[in-house]
């Protein structure tokens, strides 16, 4: 991770990490570094949250002051940026999103020309031009200066995209929709709509301040007593830029990344479809996940957290199916992000082909029980390696043995320690978790 750029862009509080002044000066560094050879035509797509106008207009103002063409897409998804990127020609994407975090975090997401996440050695390009260390980049003159342009167009492109995906109609299915006041609002029913279904929508009036609050994947208790209070089918829940999906089952159970990659990726066994009969994981995919797979014959790897980690190792090895426990899924063979829409598109065409439900489905998964906590700190690989804390962990580990597991590692976008453990119930995880929590304390790592 860079100085500005982390796991998944620059992300910061609007104005306070992540300024106005930072946004101009990455925009007038791509704007002249795509623009050297020809005219750079650069797609910018935001969410709902307030702070996300503000920046559109910073980007927009440096891309045009350095010669190149902006295209707006508005309000849509990371995963539309991405498609549209790949599909139209441009030089790069750019999501104004902080995807899951509260209202008041911003973030600057680049995509390259391939629709995948920007390349290291160009984000401390941009990074020393922040900095003031690069030199200077001359702004366009005359008819050289950048125009804007509308391209509501590319978006309705990518929503006909998804329609076409589908193989079956969804026709007599009632499905539930938490759009999380963001991305999503501007799609997700248009798609499900279109497909046949009867479609039931909450959280889909964003404000500028409501997106991911009290809703979407990060909250899935919403759409669990949505599912079950009007008796759906199941539901899909998306986070504030609909990169991720959590779906619920008509019983009102989560099913999170990990039972969605084992549903599609049975599935896609069973069709011959799963190349090298493999599925790409992270190290917080649960234990229960790879029993399951043993069980069925599907193969796996684990990479560091990250959609961006999880897609380069299936662009290394031919694998067509990877994500996070959290929702971030890539279905390789229709793109190269994660996407939470199309993730519900592939749930359900697995349903809809298979002719059982989600509950079955996810059913042949014995999940172990996980907790998870966030610990504030000063620094985040002080705290991590410090020797007594090294000591906690390595001791917690040595009592689980084979029945669970403990993993400790740095939040790659905020200041956070992130203590998981996984055991044979929830009392043992959270003795655990707390014994480990305990140490950090002690040593004064901690803030409040």
């Amino acid at each position: 991770m860079g100085k500005y750029f982390g796991t998944d862009g620059f992300r910061g509080e609007a104005n306070v990490d992540l300024t106005v002044e930072h946004a101009y000066k990455v925009g007038r560094f791509l704007g002249w570094y795509y623009g050297r050879e020809h005219k750079a035509q650069i797609v910018i797509g935001k969410d709902t949250r307030r702070s996300s106008y503000m920046f559109e207009y910073s980007l927009v103002a440096g891309l045009t002051a350095s010669g190149a063409d902006a295209f707006l897409l508005h309000v849509t998804t990371t995963p539309s940026v991405s498609y549209v990127v790949r599909t139209e020609g441009f030089d790069c994407g750019i999501m104004i999103s902080a995807s899951h975090n509260p209202f008041y975090d911003n973030g600057i997401k680049v995509i390259n020309g391939m629709g995948q996440k920007l390349e290291a050695e160009v984000e401390e390009k941009i990074e020393s031009y922040i900095d003031g260390e690069f030199g200077e980049i001359p702004l366009a003159t005359k008819e050289n200066i950048g125009r804007t342009v509308d391209f509501v167009a590319g978006r309705n492109r990518y929503i006909g995209y998804l329609i076409s995906l589908a193989t079956r109609s969804f026709k007599n299915f009632r499905i539930g929709l938490d759009c999380s006041n963001g991305s999503a609002s501007a799609i997700a029913k248009s798609v499900f709509d279109a497909l046949g279904a009867k479609t039931y929508v909450i959280n889909n009036e964003p404000n500028g301040t409501n997106i991911n609050t009290d809703c979407g994947s990060t909250h899935i208790h919403v759409l669990q007593e949505f599912v079950k209070e009007k008796g759906l089918d199941l539901g899909f829940a998306y986070d504030g830029d609909a990169d991720r999906c959590i779906a619920v089952d008509g019983r009102g159970n989560v099913v999170d990344g990990d039972l969605i990659m084992y549903v599609c990726g049975k599935y896609l066994k069973e069709e011959g479809r799963l190349n090298n009969d493999t599925i790409v994981t992270t190290i917080m995919s649960n234990l229960g996940l790879y029993k399951a797979c043993d069980k069925a014959g599907i193969k796996y790897e684990k990479t560091a957290v990250g959609d961006k980690y999880v897609y380069e190792n299936m662009v290394q090895n031919g694998h067509c199916l990877g994500g996070e426990q959290s929702g971030h899924i890539i279905f390789s063979k229709h793109a190269t992000t994660g996407d939470g829409i199309l993730t519900s598109l592939m749930v359900m065409e697995v349903i809809t082909e298979k002719k059982q439900s989600l509950e079955t489905l996810a059913g042949e998964v014995k999940i172990y029980p996980q907790l998870l906590k966030n610990v504030r700190v000063a620094d985040k690989k002080t705290a991590r390696e410090n020797p007594a804390v090294v000591k906690a962990v390595e001791e917690v580990g040595a009592s689980l043995g084979d029945d669970g597991r403990i993993l400790v590692r740095e939040s790659g976008t905020e200041p956070v320690i992130r203590v998981m453990v996984e055991a044979a119930d929830d009392e043992l995880c959270e003795k655990y978790v707390n014994q480990v929590i305990d140490v950090m304390k002690e040593q004064g790592l901690i803030v409040n």
